[in-house]
C-alpha cells in the first residue's frame, strides 16, 4: 500500500520541508506583524514537555505535550504570530516585529533572545543550519541549531543579498548558501555561493518562494512557472506543464526525492482556491499535477508529509487525503473535522497541518481543537479542545547528527 523505497529513518528527519513558512496565499508580500509584548506567564512545567507542539492565537500561544495534547503552558504575547521549528528538539521560533524570538518549548518558558530582523519571514532548517532570512533588509542570518541548548542567543553568521525582497535562504552540508534573488516588487531566481564565489545562479524563476530540501540535498524552489531545482553546483528548471502554475508552497522529505508542492493555474485570481497540486520528482525533474475530488480546494497550511514521503493534503470537506508520491494514486481519505472555506484574510486563521516523525497534528479553528491522526488506521488517535482558536501550528523538531 505504501512505498516502501524511502524508509524512514527514525530521528534523521530534516525538517527543511517541515519549517517552510508559508505565506498568505492570495500575496507574495511579506506580511507584518503588530507589536509583540509579553506578559508573564504562567509557572513553567516542572519536567520538560514532551515532543512540545506549539498552536499561536490572538493573544498568545499554548505549548502542549505532543503525545498527550495536553497544554503545558499558555505564554501571553500581544500581536500576529508565527512560529516555527528552530531545530533542536526543544525550541521553536516565534516571529515577532522585532524579528524571530526563542521559545524555550520544552521548559514552557518564553525567552527574551531574538535575533534582530527587519520584517522576518522565512526560516528553513536543514542540517547543522536554521536559516533565518529579513524580508525588510535583505539579510541571511544563520546559527547551529544544538547550540540552542546550551541557552542564551547563538552566535550566528549572516549574509546580504544585493537587494531587499521577501526571500529565502537555505545552506548545504558542503557549506554552500542558496538564496533567492529580488527586490521588493518582484523575485527573479536565485543563486549559489560557497563564501564569496558564485557557484550557480538562475533567473528563471519569477516570484519565486518557497524552498524544500529533497533526498540527496536536491533544493526545490517555487516559481510562478513550475520550479527551480538546485544539485550539484548546478540550478535546473523544471517547468509546469500548464502555462502558469505558481508553486509557491513545498514540503520535502530528507528520504524522498519527491517534493510535493500546491499549484496554482489562473494568474488573474485574487483569491484561487486550487484544487490541485504537484508532485515534483527530482530524479526525472518532471512535475505532475493530481486533482483532488471535485469541488475540494484546498489552502497554503493544508500541506504536509507523512514519515514514508507520503503526500498529505487537508481538504475543504474536512478530510486529510493521503496520496502515493510516486505513482499520485489517493491512499485514503480521513475523516477530521467539518467542511471550512479558506478565509480571505489569511491572517484570520484556518486549518493548520504539522507533521513530525510518524505524528501527524491537524488543527481545527472551528471546535478550537488539535487532533493527533494516525496515518496507518486512518483514524484520530487523539484531540484536544483549546480555550482560543488555534492559528499557526508548529512545534519542536530535532535534528541528530549523521
Amino acid at each position: 500500500m505504501f512505498d516502501t523505497r524511502w524508509l524512514y529513518r527514525a530521528g534523521a528527519l530534516s525538517c527543511a520541508a517541515a519549517t517552510l513558512v508559508a505565506c498568505s496565499s492570495g500575496t507574495d508580500s511579506a506580511e507584518s506583524t503588530q507589536s509583540a509584548e509579553s506578559a508573564p506567564a504562567s509557572e513553567a512545567p516542572s519536567e520538560p514537555v514532551a515532543e512540545p507542539l506549539v498552536a499561536t492565537y490572538d493573544g498568545g500561544l499554548y505549548v502542549l505535550d505532543g503525545e498527550t495534547l495536553e497544554v503545558a503552558q499558555d505564554i501571553p504575547l500581544d500581536g500576529f504570530l508565527r512560529v516555527n521549528p528552530a531545530g533542536d528538539e526543544a525550541h521553536v521560533l516565534v516571529t515577532t516585529d522585532e524579528g524571530f524570538r526563542i521559545l524555550d518549548a520544552a521548559g514552557g518558558e518564553m525567552t527574551d533572545d531574538t535575533f534582530a530582523a527587519s520584517d522576518p519571514g522565512h526560516v528553513v532548517v536543514h542540517g547543522e543550519n536554521t536559516v533565518l532570512f529579513a524580508d525588510g533588509s535583505g539579510e541571511i542570518t544563520a546559527f547551529d541549531p544544538h547550540a540552542l541548548e546550551e541557552g542564551g542567543l547563538p552566535e550566528g553568521r549572516t549574509f546580504s543579498t544585493p537587494e531587499p525582497h521577501h526571500g529565502v535562504a537555505v545552506i548545504l552540508s558542503d557549506g554552500t548558501l542558496v538564496h533567492s534573488l529580488g527586490n521588493p516588487d518582484s523575485r527573479s531566481g536565485a543563486v549559489a555561493k560557497q563564501g564569496d564565489r558564485e557557484i550557480a545562479r538562475s533567473e528563471e524563476c519569477p516570484g519565486i518562494h518557497g524552498e524544500a530540501v529533497a533526498a540527496d540535498e536536491v533544493v526545490v524552489l517555487g516559481c510562478e512557472n513550475g520550479v527551480l531545482t538546485y544539485a550539484d553546483g548546478a540550478f535546473t528548471k523544471i517547468p509546469s506543464p500548464t502555462p502558469y502554475g505558481r508553486s509557491g508552497n513545498l514540503r520535502g522529505h530528507d528520504d524522498s526525492p519527491v517534493v510535493l508542492g500546491d499549484m496554482k493555474v489562473d494568474p488573474d485570481a485574487e483569491l484561487e482556491r486550487p484544487n490541485q497540486f504537484t508532485l515534483i520528482d527530482t530524479t526525472t525533474d518532471q512535475m505532475q499535477i493530481v486533482q483532488l475530488p471535485e469541488s475540494v480546494s484546498y489552502w497554503f497550511r493544508s500541506l504536509g508529509r507523512g514519515p514514508q514521503g507520503e503526500a498529505l493534503i487537508l481538504g475543504t470537506d474536512g478530510k486529510l487525503y493521503v496520496y502515493d508520491q510516486v505513482t499520485g494514486d489517493q491512499i485514503r481519505a480521513i475523516d477530521i473535522m467539518e467542511s471550512w472555506t479558506e478565509p480571505d484574510d489569511w491572517q484570520a486563521g484556518g486549518p493548520a497541518v504539522f507533521t513530525r516523525e510518524d505524528a501527524v497534528y491537524v488543527s481545527d479553528p472551528a471546535t478550537r481543537q488539535i487532533h493527533l491522526v494516525d496515518l496507518q488506521s486512518g483514524t484520530v488517535s487523539a484531540s484536544t479542545t483549546l480555550e482560543q482558536a488555534p492559528n499557526e501550528l508548529s512545534g519542536a523538531v530535532g535534528h541528530h547528527h549523521h
